[in-house]
């Protein structure tokens, strides 16, 4: 694979990632915050429901191809788990640190502001971890069969 057609592997691996952490992140955090929950149950919360959501993102093509669901779970551990997890770190790293974020209330500017900021530093940052994995065959690259 050249040094380009990686980096876009990568990248497109890596805004797969984002789009189930970002309907987790998103609907744990929102919840958690409309429940007056802590920090740290909403951010449980949120990384609960952004695993949840990456693999079952995962899980839908690797089962329209026929696998069983018992390998298409593995499929999905073996493509998401490192990329899901570091993007999940990230993320909520930064929500803790941006003063008010985790107590702005659903309805603010800031509450938004700063879980969008989180979520495109985490692409940032996880982008090279993906590219690192594919090149390696591992992370998305397990999932090249079931794209076809």
């Amino acid at each position: 694979m050249s040094e380009s057609s990686l980096t876009g592997a990568a990248i497109s691996a890596t805004l797969h990632c984002l789009t189930g952490c970002a309907i987790g992140e998103v609907l744990g955090v929102v919840l958690g915050t409309w429940w007056g929950w802590s920090d740290l149950a909403t951010i449980a919360l949120a990384v609960v429901l952004a695993f949840f959501f990456g693999y079952a993102l995962t899980i839908r093509p690797v089962l329209a191809a026929g696998v069983a669901f018992g390998a298409a779970i593995k499929v999905a551990l073996a493509a998401d788990t490192l990329s899901i997890l570091v993007m999940e770190i990230v993320d909520n790293a930064i929500l803790l640190v941006i003063p008010g974020a985790m107590d702005a209330g659903v309805a603010s500017v800031l509450f938004w502001a700063s879980l969008a900021f989180a979520l495109a530093v985490a692409f940032v940052v996880t982008v090279p971890v993906n590219r690192w994995l594919i090149a390696r065959g591992r992370g998305h690259a397990v999932m090249h069969d079931y794209h076809h």
